[in-house]
Formats: structure tokens, sequence, C-alpha cells
């Protein structure tokens, strides 16, 4: 897994968000994002994570930041987690990776004894010329704003 770390720059990507719009880092020359990463919409730990965020949305925005879910779920089931948890940011429905490839989150991971491959639960903070600015690893689900605030 080649992560992104402080300092480097985000390469360009073009996806789609839950309502199937193209989607590009280019959209966000000049502004403060924020991206998280996280394994798959509506489960319990990614749900907490997300909803935390919506809760201090406008803390995040008063500083200046655009915020951006990605993970490889469908459009569909973006939709339906934006949708059911009123989510004021995009979802990314990153099935072909190209997100989670530009950023270097996909990877073995280990869960119950056993090894498999998948996205690491990982938030970047990325600035106006498209350079990330801090990496958080260690993702607290329930109080992730405050990591970022």
């Amino acid at each position: 897994m080649n992560t992104l770390k402080v300092g480097d720059k985000v390469p360009d990507f073009t996806t789609t968000d839950q309502d199937g719009n193209t989607v590009s880092l280019s959209d966000f020359a000049g502004k403060k994002l924020i991206v998280f990463f996280y394994p798959k919409a509506s489960t319990p730990g990614c749900t907490a994570e997300a909803c935390n965020l919506r809760d201090n949305y406008q803390a995040l925005q008063d500083q200046g930041y655009t915020l951006l879910g990605v993970s490889a779920d469908s459009e569909k089931r973006q939709k339906n987690f934006a949708t059911k948890y009123e989510f004021p940011f995009q979802l990314l429905a990153d099935e072909d990776h190209s997100v989670i490839n530009a950023f270097g989150v996909w990877g073995l991971k280990k869960f119950m004894g056993k090894e498999y491959d998948g996205i690491h639960r990982k938030t970047f903070k990325v600035d106006e010329q498209g350079i990330v600015t801090e990496v958080i690893d260690k993702v607290k689900t329930k109080d992730h704003a405050a990591q970022l605030l």
C-alpha cells in the first residue's frame, strides 16, 4: 500500500457521486478538502463516522473545508446512505478504485483472524493547491470531527 503522505500532491481523479454526477479533483481547485475513506456504506463504524462529520459539518465549513466521503460502494448504495442520514456532503461511488488508488488506501487488512484486501479507514486534509497537509490513520469513528478540528 503506497498511501499519500503530508507534502504529496494528490493525483487528479474522476469518478461519480451518489447522484451520478461526475466529480474530479480539479473541481475543487482553490478549495480546502477533507477526503475521508470508509470501508462500506451503512455499516456501524462507517455510519458513526459519517454522522459525526454531518453533525459537525458547519464547524468544518467555517474552517473552509469541503468534505468528500469515499468508498467502493455503488452509486445506489451511496445514495441510500446519504439519504437515510441526510449527509450535506458528497459521497463518491468509487467502484473502479480510481480515488482509492490515487490516495493509496487499498491494501491487506485483518479482521477476526482473516486477511483480505480492502479500504483502510483514513482521512486526508488537502490544501487549495491539492497538497496533503494531514493524514489521520487512526480514525475515531464516534469523534472524528474533533480529530479534524
